[in-house]
């Protein structure tokens, strides 16, 4: 099977409803809207949601929590990752974007400590959990917070 020879199954690809050409074409007169009514009207009908004046759900159900807007959102990458760099690496944000390992800065990057590390490398980050310092301090590295 080749490109040329791809086509899509029966069915799938079907012309356009053409309304309003005629009685016979069983799509007249009134279009398939039906006689008068909101629906039935030029740019008629109703917004999503609009549950015909009843009080509509989205404003009945009780709202809860709120959203931090100043949370910060860090990058997570674990110490076992790290071991893509040669030994005495200096590992920064930039670096670690630059090599895959995070796909965008957000608000810094955080070192966890799954993992091992067999690299001596000095990594700067905006954070550290105590095991990830511990493991990248056990093999020879260093530390350095942002």
């Amino acid at each position: 099977m080749r490109l040329h020879d791809l086509k899509s199954p029966e069915g799938a690809r079907t012309g356009k409803k053409r309304v309003g050409r005629g009685i016979g074409s069983g799509h007249g007169k009134t279009s398939g809207a039906g006689h008068k009514g909101q629906k039935a009207r030029s740019g008629g009908g109703v917004r999503p949601g609009f549950e015909g004046g009843q009080m509509p759900l989205q404003r009945a159900v009780p709202k809860r929590g709120f959203t931090n807007i100043f949370k910060k959102e860090y990058n997570e990458v674990n110490v076992a990752r790290l071991n893509v760099f040669a030994d005495g690496t200096e590992v920064t944000p930039a670096l670690l974007k630059q090599q895959g390992l995070i796909k965008s800065m957000k608000d810094g990057v955080r070192i966890l400590g799954a993992g091992e590390l067999e690299k001596q490398l000095t990594v700067k980050a905006q954070g550290f959990s105590k095991t990830a310092v511990e493991k990248i301090e056990k093999a020879g590295g260093k530390v350095e917070v942002i």
